[in-house]
């Protein structure tokens, strides 16, 4: 019988870098999880002891969940994980970078890629902290930087004015963004915030290891705009409109509920997102496929909507789909922490000026805080059910 595979749990311990960087160096494959996934640890377990004897040297297996809530473990290979590494070192003009501060789980495959194993290949210092969790402590970091990068996602920019007030960071010099919509519509906020720094919009998926595209925040006008695909991957819509792709760098294999799935090397692997090549052979997206629909004969793109929204709150925001009572598709809007009454008009005014009125939320619906999933996402799944939100304005068409 085949030994265990090894799972290593993040705890946020200084440890727990010594453990991963052994794991790393073993032959052996192991899987890197966070402490609190959600996810039986039976299912995980299970999963892991299934894997086949190719998959149990020189592996590594990390969970995601992505928008759907369905736990999947994604199996990549060590020596195609580093060589993205190196690729986006070259691609993200790092070498002036000499530490990274780790804001987000590292269980996370963006952070896990783009923070842990780039600063182990590239032989540069990583600095691990548990975010806006322990603010005093990432303040100190930040505080602290010296040339260093820094990897984030949307949802936590509001946090920074909340947390640290108008405090600016000039020894950032990269901040990269992954994970959700790009924060086109805060780029003056961000770049108050890091004054040094140069910003990507960083475009991937799990199964992707976790990079597709990179581009730099000057060379696009909107957050849709993911830029050109990283050399070696190619990307295509078929008539479905999902945009797909092929990479050198990508997952193996995973795990889900129906079992292994293997990757082939021609395989075209769909990312969830609708997409399409645009000017100077830029791609960009639409909206993940359940992000898309119509209403009343209007094409609804909730990514779209976000921008709007972005523009007039300066908080967290997300959308869940909903019917309404005549059965005809539709969205609502939750936006935290507590909106007043003119946030909401501001908000309204936004909807107003750009888009039809069929296309405007059903409610728009205020709570405390948003549902975050491990990664630091927003977990739009138990947004329907989020206790202690109400609602601060409802359509009546």
């Amino acid at each position: 019988m085949a030994a265990s595979v090894p799972i290593l749990i993040e705890r946020h311990q200084p440890s727990d870098l010594a453990a991963l960087d052994e794991a790393w160096s073993d032959s052996s494959t192991f899987a890197f999880l966070p402490e609190k996934s959600g996810v039986a640890e039976e299912w995980i377990r299970s999963s892991v002891d299934a894997l086949p004897d190719d998959l149990r040297r020189d592996h590594f297996a990390l969970l995601t969940s992505g928008s759907t809530g369905r736990p999947k473990l994604v199996i990549g290979n060590k020596r195609r994980a580093e060589a993205l590494a190196g690729l986006l070192h070259e691609v993200q003009n790092s070498e002036p970078v000499t530490m990274t501060i780790a804001a987000l789980p590292l269980t996370y495959c963006y952070s896990f890629v783009n923070q842990w194993l780039w600063a182990r290949r590239m032989k540069r210092r990583l600095v691990p902290t548990r975010g806006f969790a322990h603010p005093d402590e990432f303040r100190d970091a930040l505080r602290a930087a010296n040339a260093a990068m820094l990897c984030l996602v949307r949802v936590q920019l509001p946090l920074f004015h909340d947390v640290f007030g108008d405090e600016t960071f000039p020894g950032v010099i990269r901040v990269h963004f992954a994970g959700g919509t790009f924060p086109q519509a805060q780029l003056g906020e961000v770049r108050q915030r890091f004054p040094s720094a140069e910003i990507f919009n960083n475009y991937g998926c799990a199964e992707a290891m976790p990079r597709l595209t990179v581009r730099r925040a000057e060379e696009g006008a909107t957050a849709g705009d993911i830029g050109l695909p990283l050399p070696g991957i190619e990307l295509r819509t078929p008539e479905s409109g999902e945009l797909q792709f092929r990479s050198p760098y990508r997952a193996v294999a995973w795990f889900d509920d129906d079992g292994l799935h293997r990757i082939e090397d021609d395989q075209w692997i769909g990312t969830g997102d609708l997409g399409g090549i645009g000017d100077r052979g830029h791609w960009r997206l639409t909206g993940r496929a359940s992000e898309v629909f119509k209403r009343y004969g209007e094409k609804v793109s909730l990514p779209a909507l976000l921008e709007t929204v972005q523009t007039s709150w300066r908080g967290a925001a997300a959308f869940y789909r909903e019917r309404d009572p005549n059965g005809e598709e539709g969205h609502v809007l939750v936006v935290a922490p507590r909106a007043s009454d003119a946030d909401i008009r501001s908000i309204l005014q936004a909807f107003r000026s750009t888009h039809p009125r069929a296309q405007w939320p059903l409610r728009i619906e205020t709570a405390g805080a948003l549902p975050m999933l491990p990664n630091g996402k927003i977990d739009i799944t138990a947004l329907p059910t989020l206790d202690g939100k109400y609602v601060s304005w409802r359509q009546r068409l």
